[in-house]
């Protein structure tokens, strides 16, 4: 299992992922789930993956094999024309990825599933986030689903509803979702750190912050400690139940 979250905010897109993957619990691995494909000054696009690993590796491999010979193999997400078009790209190449592995061909409870977490800019156009589902269908993010998790959700889901806005800088989502993942780690052994963190700042067309959090990240670790004291208090502070 996984969990990986994409937000929109005015000032652009947060990514961030763990990196845990397990076939049981005395085989866990780390695995990145996050990988991008920039053309300076023209685009940005960053996918984040969650299900099984062949798949999602496969899907990672036949993406980037086709930008680097888009003249003899099918169309690359590099020269698409817009963010939908890639969506449609990557949605198809999923499926296609997930019916040649599967014996019993494409259903949503195969064992060879994958989800994805498609986000990115192309000059000409806004910032925009895709939820592709195994079966090639997609949705957008938008003003009333402003972020999209795919993996483990439903740990780190609360504090996302609760506390976003998207007026919130780029430091203040990472706090965000810092919290969101710490709950999401400490509920499931599945996810866990490190996570891969991404800024895209709007109209840039690159990437503007990156990094690998750690499970000794002095940030992390004051965050995990003071959302633990501040949640004990907030409930000390509640009125007491009476019979």
């Amino acid at each position: 299992m996984t969990y990986c979250v994409g937000m929109m905010l005015d000032k652009g897109l947060v990514m961030m992922s763990d990196t845990r993957t397990n076939a049981g619990v005395d085989n866990i691995s780390t695995f990145k789930k996050m990988f991008t494909w920039e053309v300076p000054g023209e685009r940005i696009l960053t996918v984040m993956t969650a299900g099984n690993l062949a798949t999602t590796q496969a899907l990672v491999s036949l993406l980037d094999e086709r930008t680097k010979a888009p003249e003899d193999r099918e169309p690359s997400i590099l020269s698409a024309p817009s963010m939908f078009q890639v969506a449609r790209q990557v949605a198809k190449t999923l499926k296609s990825v997930i019916a040649t592995h599967a014996d019993e061909g494409q259903r949503a409870d195969s064992a060879f599933n994958a989800t994805v977490l498609l986000g990115g800019q192309i000059k000409g156009s806004p910032p925009r986030l895709f939820l592709i589902y195994p079966e090639g269908n997609f949705i957008e993010a938008g003003a009333e689903t402003p972020f999209f998790q795919i993996g483990e959700t439903k740990y780190g889901k609360p504090i996302l509803v609760r506390a976003y806005d998207p007026e919130m800088s780029f430091e203040e989502a990472v706090k965000l979702m810092l919290v969101s993942f710490d709950s999401t780690v400490k509920a499931n052994l599945s996810v866990g750190l490190p996570f891969d963190l991404q800024v895209i700042e709007r109209d840039t067309y690159k990437v503007a912050q990156q990094c690998r959090i750690a499970a000794d990240d002095p940030y992390y670790l004051e965050i995990s400690t003071s959302w633990g004291e501040a949640l004990k208090s907030a409930m000390d502070s509640l009125p007491s139940f009476k019979f």
